[in-house]
């Protein structure tokens, strides 16, 4: 396949931080445009819509959308009327049953819909994965913390219906434990903490379990000051196995397995290409459902007002 030429849309924090480095550092895909009301990228056609774009002579193959999970779905719907392959930052939307169009679409056309879950492509994960395979779980506990005035710095729609909230960091956990557990998981219960102004979590508590009763708690906060948490700790009948850093790192009763740079986005990029070059999707919903779940079964309780 030649060069696959790419749209981001959306030129925020996201796609500054890891989608342009991810792109620049492989032969296989370029920017070719980008889509913002806001920002602009030096040397590269910029347009304020998708339709500007696609009314204009700049040619390319696939969109790689970066922006709130709110607008993404008539987005992407829009790119794969026009023949293009299309890329979903996580969450692939802001709910669950807005997938299946989009996904009917892209098989209807022979089009690739990928829906990213880039904490997957951790380089500690599949190691846990195979060591999980060979050693049964007994319990599972996540800790999954960070500040979003660090993470997301005044960025409102986080908190409104459908930015998910905690959940935008904590469905990276909800992937990695739905791709490196043995079995499929459920729901047992939650809670979820909201601030007083605001229409999605701060904070969550999950219990969760599998077909055999494997007991999985998962703690999300979103006013995590200093050291930031992605960890997850399983007891086995192998032993402790510790996966932390958000996946880059793993240990075997203290004993270090995996420790490496993060390397997700070139990882998640790769996929991408290759996935057109076959014309196939790859749509897993499991993380968010888990999160839908948590806001159906979910016990919910307010907290003091957040500001930035």
């Amino acid at each position: 396949m030649s060069m696959l030429r790419l749209a981001i849309v959306g030129l925020g924090k996201i796609a500054r931080d890891q989608h342009l480095p991810a792109v620049a550092g492989l032969p296989s895909i370029a920017i070719a445009a980008v889509v913002s009301r806001n920002a602009r990228l030096d040397g590269v056609p910029c347009f304020e819509t998708l339709d500007e774009l696609f009314a204009s002579d700049v040619a390319v193959d696939a969109v790689a959308l970066c922006t709130p999970p709110q607008v993404r779905r008539a987005q992407a719907a829009l790119a794969l009327a026009a023949g293009k392959h299309v890329m979903l930052e996580k969450p692939p939307g802001a709910t669950v049953s807005e997938l299946a169009p989009l996904i009917a679409a892209a098989r209807d056309k022979g089009l690739t819909l990928f829906a990213t879950w880039h904490s997957r492509f951790a380089p500690a994960v599949d190691p846990a994965r195979a060591f999980l395979a060979a050693h049964r779980p007994l319990s599972v506990r996540i800790d999954w913390r960070e500040d979003v005035r660090v993470w997301h710095p005044g960025q409102d729609w986080i908190f409104e219906a459908g930015g998910l909230g905690v959940f935008d960091p904590g469905i990276n956990a909800l992937s990695i434990l739905t791709r490196i557990l043995p079995r499929p998981v459920f729901l047992q219960g939650a809670g979820l903490a909201f601030p007083a102004n605001r229409a999605a979590p701060i904070a969550a508590e999950l219990d969760l379990a599998d077909e055999a009763g494997l007991p999985i708690r998962a703690e999300f906060d979103f006013l995590q000051t200093g050291p930031q948490s992605w960890d997850m700790r399983m007891e086995t009948e192998g032993g402790t196995l510790m996966l932390s850093a958000g996946g880059a790192k793993l240990t075997h009763d203290g004993r270090p397995l995996v420790d490496e740079a993060e390397a997700e986005y070139p990882a998640l990029y790769r996929r991408f290409v290759d996935l057109v070059g076959r014309r196939e999707s790859d749509v897993d919903l499991t993380p968010l459902q888990l999160v839908a779940d948590a806001f159906l079964l979910g016990q919910r309780r307010s907290v003091e007002a957040f500001t930035w």
